[in-house]
């Protein structure tokens, strides 16, 4: 069965960072763009970063540059999302993506996303 799944969320204080992992299975990595979105209770879901494949090109949202470094280990077949200097904004669900090339867009297959809490 092909899917990804998230983990390393939890609870963090403002200033603190975690880091996230987005492991696949039923399917390698190596030839996909894999995006990290998150979602805010009573807001939409949002597009955070993004990784190329073939070129490893990444792109972030305004609200992440200079905090957020998105990476990718193809032989473990995992992407990262490491979040530093975090913010209570940045409290969500989070949720990654894989697609043909970043932006990704028109993804329905979400899983169950792992929550990021930032609180003191």
């Amino acid at each position: 069965q092909v899917q990804l799944a998230e983990s390393g969320g939890g609870l963090v204080q403002p200033g603190g960072s975690l880091r996230l992992s987005c492991a696949a299975s039923g399917f390698s990595l190596n030839y996909y763009a894999i995006g990290w979105f998150r979602q805010a209770p009573g807001k939409e879901r949002e597009g955070v970063s993004c990784i190329n494949s073939y070129d490893r090109a990444t792109d972030y949202a305004d609200s992440v540059k200079g905090r957020f470094t998105i990476s990718r280990d193809n032989a473990k077949n995992t992407v990262y999302l490491q979040m530093n200097s975090l913010k209570p904004e940045d409290t969500a669900v989070y949720y990654c993506a894989w697609g043909s090339r970043c932006p990704i867009r028109g993804y329905d297959s979400w899983g169950q996303g792992t929550q990021v809490t930032v609180s003191s």
